[in-house]
C-alpha cells in the first residue's frame, strides 16, 4: 500500500478553490486501490473522518492573518511525521500544495527522510506577484518558494510555463520536476433541474441567453479587470458584460469604479457569486463569450471550465493561457484598444466560426485535461518505484 499525505488545501469536501477541487477529484476518482490518501483539512475542531475513502485529519488553526496558512501547513506536516513514525509506514509521500513553508523545509525534509519518506511539492503559481500582498509578504513568498524548490525531492508543476520558470530561476539547485496539469470536468449534457434556475437567474439580472460576455474569478488587479472593463466600455458591443465575483468591501473595486465610472455603463453587471455548480455551468454554456484576464499562476481552473463549456473564449495573451487553449481561443493584449477591437471582431463572427473554435477547445480539454486522465497520471507517479 502506498500512503500519500496531502498538505496545503483547506480540505475536502471541496468548498473553496482550485487545490480543494483537485484533492476532491484525486481522492473521489481513485483508480488504484493500492493508494491510501491522508488529507489535511483546516477546521475549528480537531478530528479524523473518512471521506472518498481518504483519511481526513482536521486541524484547528487560529486566525492569525497571512501566517495562518503557514501555521496550518507546519501543523499538518508535523501530524504526518508523527503518523508515519507511529505506523512505521515505508516510502510515504508527503505532497505539499504551494510554497508557504520554505524556511522550515530543510528541517522537515530531513525528518521525513529519516522515516524513509519523500517530499513532493506543487509550486502553484507566482504567489509572490499577487497585488493583495504587501511588499514584505511578497518577499517572504518568493524566499519561501526558493527554499521549497531547493529541498523538494520532486516538483509537480501543473503548467509547462511554471515548470520552465522553476528550472530557469532555480537552475543552481538542479530541481527535479514533472508536469501534470490541473483537470477539468467534461461538459455534462444531462444537467438536471437547471433550466428553471437559469431562467430565474436571467430574469433577476435582466439578461438574455447568448447576449452577454462573462467573467468569473477573484476581483483582484492581477486578473486584469481594469483592462477588461475599460476596453468593454470603449467597445460598441450591444451585449452585456457579466462579472461573477465577490466585490464586497473590496478597495480595488471602489477605486476602479471611481476612476472609470463603469457604474454608469448599463451593460456592465456585477452579479455576485454563484455557488451552484450546475447553474454556473449553464451560465458559462450560454454566454456569447468568455473573457479571461488571469496572468499570475499556472493552469487556471476557471479557464479550463470555460474552454469546456463556452463556445467563444477571449484570453489575455500570456504563456499560461496560450499553452492551455492553443488555437481554440482568441487572444488580446493590454495595449489600449486591442481588446475593444477584438470584441468587435467577436461580435461579427459567424456561428460556424465560433463552433470551429469551440470544437478545438473541447477536444483539447478531453484529450489532455480530463480528470480521469489527470488522476491516472498522478497515480502512475505515486506508485512509481523511487
Amino acid at each position: 500500500m502506498k500512503h500519500v499525505f496531502i498538505i496545503g488545501s483547506k480540505g475536502i469536501p471541496a468548498n473553496y478553490g482550485g487545490f480543494e477541487t483537485f484533492v476532491e477529484h484525486l481522492t473521489g476518482g481513485r483508480q488504484d486501490k493500492e493508494i491510501k490518501y491522508h488529507v489535511a483539512c483546516m477546521d475549528e475542531k480537531e478530528k479524523i473522518v473518512t471521506y472518498n475513502e481518504a483519511e481526513c485529519f482536521h486541524l484547528a488553526v487560529p486566525s492569525i492573518g497571512p501566517a495562518k496558512a503557514v501555521y496550518y501547513d507546519l501543523k499538518a506536516f508535523s501530524w504526518c511525521l508523527h503518523y508515519i513514525k507511529k505506523h512505521k509506514i515505508e516510502h510515504a509521500i508527503v505532497y505539499v500544495l504551494a510554497c508557504r513553508i520554505g524556511p522550515f523545509a530543510g528541517r522537515l525534509k530531513r525528518k521525513l527522510a529519516e522515516c524513509g519518506g519523500i517530499l513532493y511539492v506543487n509550486p502553484d503559481g507566482h504567489e509572490w506577484k499577487r497585488a493583495k500582498w504587501n511588499y514584505f509578504i511578497r518577499k517572504y513568498w518568493k524566499f519561501s518558494e526558493k527554499l521549497m524548490v531547493k529541498h523538494a525531492d520532486l516538483l509537480v508543476c501543473d503548467s509547462k510555463n511554471i515548470e520552465s520558470y522553476i528550472r530557469r530561476e532555480y537552475a543552481a539547485y538542479h530541481p527535479r520536476t514533472t508536469y501534470i496539469a490541473y483537470g477539468a470536468d467534461e461538459e455534462d449534457e444531462s444537467l438536471e433541474n437547471t433550466e428553471d434556475k437559469l431562467s430565474a437567474w436571467y430574469e433577476k439580472h435582466d439578461l438574455k441567453r447568448g447576449e452577454y460576455y462573462l467573467v468569473v474569478g477573484r476581483f483582484v488587479p492581477e486578473n486584469n479587470y481594469a483592462t477588461m472593463i475599460r476596453e468593454f466600455m470603449r467597445s460598441e458591443t450591444k451585449k452585456d458584460l457579466v462579472l461573477i465575483t465577490n466585490v464586497e468591501q473590496n478597495k480595488f473595486y471602489a477605486r476602479l469604479r471611481e476612476e472609470s465610472h463603469f457604474d454608469v455603463d448599463k451593460r456592465i453587471k456585477f452579479v455576485g457569486t454563484v455557488y451552484d455548480a450546475d447553474l454556473l455551468t449553464q451560465i458559462r454554456k450560454y454566454a456569447y463569450g468568455y473573457l479571461h484576464g488571469h496572468e499570475v499562476g499556472g493552469t487556471n481552473p476557471s479557464l479550463l471550465e470555460a474552454l469546456g463549456s463556452t463556445e467563444l473564449n477571449l484570453l489575455l495573451d500570456v504563456g499560461f493561457n496560450s499553452e492551455v487553449a492553443r488555437d481554440g481561443a482568441l487572444y488580446w493584449t493590454k495595449e489600449p484598444g486591442n481588446l475593444s477591437r477584438l470584441l468587435k471582431r467577436a461580435d461579427e463572427m459567424t456561428q460556424e466560426q465560433k463552433k470551429q473554435l469551440a470544437d478545438k477547445a473541447k477536444a483539447r480539454i478531453r484529450k489532455d485535461y480530463s480528470w480521469s486522465y489527470i488522476i491516472a497520471e498522478y497515480e502512475r507517479l505515486f506508485l512509481k518505484q523511487e
